[in-house]
């Protein structure tokens, strides 16, 4: 066994984590959701979703099938384009503040920003430039 099949073999055992970042459904109601999740689910894949809070999907914290799925709150519901920019102001904070807890917490190693609006990607660039995340629109 040469050393580049050893190197080879431990990256491919090292633990995947992946966050997923949703913007306009709970999990687990957004079925988009849950087939990525469903495709990340083999047992050395960590996967940590943020989503928003949304009715019957009220807690802050949860975990499913040991997916670690924060949900942060949306205090505002758009109408308008000034709705619109406070809806998305508010949560692209949020989704960011919790991505920090998920990556000082868990960690992570790419981003899925898993639906429109793509504005998901100020997130993943901050990570992607500072710590070499990947991310994936």
């Amino acid at each position: 066994m040469t050393l580049a099949s050893v190197v080879e073999a431990t990256r491919s055992m090292r633990r995947r984590r992946i966050l997923i970042i949703v913007e306009n459904l709970p999990v687990p109601f957004d079925r988009r959701v849950g087939r990525r999740r469903n495709h990340c689910t083999e047992p050395a894949t960590k996967v940590s979703v943020i989503c928003p809070r949304g009715p019957f999907a009220e807690a802050q914290f949860e975990s499913i099938d040991g997916i670690e799925v924060y949900r942060h709150p949306l205090p505002i519901e758009a109408r308008g384009k000034l709705g619109y920019l406070a809806e998305y102001s508010s949560a692209l904070w949020w989704e960011f503040a919790y991505s920090l807890k998920v990556f000082w917490g868990r960690g992570f190693d790419v981003i899925h920003a898993c639906n429109p609006p793509d504005l998901i990607f100020l997130v993943g660039a901050f990570y992607k430039y500072l710590f070499g995340k990947k991310v994936r629109l």
